[in-house]
């Protein structure tokens, strides 16, 4: 059994998709980062980072419990467990290493900071929101031209690389993309939606996905999220 501690997050879902994917037993438990929850010290346990998602393992090497952190290496972790999703033979295990690098150094970062700027940055800074917003619309032309040559990221197959990008990709407008613009990628979007584990992994939580769809951010969730608390010593 995996213990799942994840919030309603592009880089929560992600894991979410791939517990679905390749079928092992698991058993999620919300970490409300709006609420302060990685802040707990029974969280930071499991995740030194203080950030989602994060399992334990109760079966994992040697048969003992086994904690991870950081949601790349959680997904080859768990393509390693299950033996699906990620090559075997060296050349495509590193043409899928890669996107999956591409999404943990690029796309996530680049579109967090995207939608911190246009959307919640307290003082609107125009230099900052078109920065970015055209960084991500640079990494969307990257990910258009891969897929003219492969019918995903990876390759021909789908892999993890396709299930750490995919919770990112599909939210493009905050952060300044038309998507029609990139009709290779629109494609890969609509394909991988259809799946009936993404949609499975896409609900993981959703009892609680109308707390993050509620309505314009509290001072005390704003203060959590982006004030002092983030950057206070546990």
């Amino acid at each position: 059994m995996i213990d799942l501690y994840s919030w309603l997050t592009p880089n929560g879902e992600k894991v979410h998709i791939m517990l679905e994917e390749c079928g092992l037993d698991y058993r999620a438990h919300p970490i409300n980062i709006n609420t302060g929850d990685q802040f707990k010290r029974s969280f930071q346990k499991i995740s030194a980072n203080g950030r989602i998602p994060a399992i334990v393992d109760q079966q994992g090497p040697g048969g003992k419990p086994y904690a991870l952190f950081e949601s790349g290496a959680i997904l080859m972790y768990l393509a390693e467990k299950s033996g699906k999703f990620w090559p075997k033979r060296t050349r495509a295990r590193y043409d899928v290493m890669e996107w999956l690098m591409f999404q943990m150094a690029n796309v996530g970062p680049m579109m967090g900071q995207a939608y911190h700027f246009r959307k919640y940055a307290p003082k609107k800074i125009p230099y900052a929101a078109n920065r970015y917003s055209k960084e991500v619309n640079r990494l969307y032309g990257v990910m258009d031209k891969q897929l003219k040559s492969s019918r995903y990221l990876g390759g021909d197959a789908y892999s993890i690389a396709d299930m750490a990008n995919w919770p990112w990709v599909q939210i493009p407008k905050g952060a300044g993309v038309k998507i029609d613009d990139y009709p290779r990628v629109k494609r890969w979007l609509a394909e991988i939606k259809a799946r009936p584990a993404v949609k499975r992994g896409m609900a993981v939580l959703n009892e609680h996905r109308h707390l993050e769809e509620g309505g314009e951010m509290s001072k005390e969730t704003r203060e959590i999220l982006y004030g002092k608390a983030q950057f206070k010593q546990r």
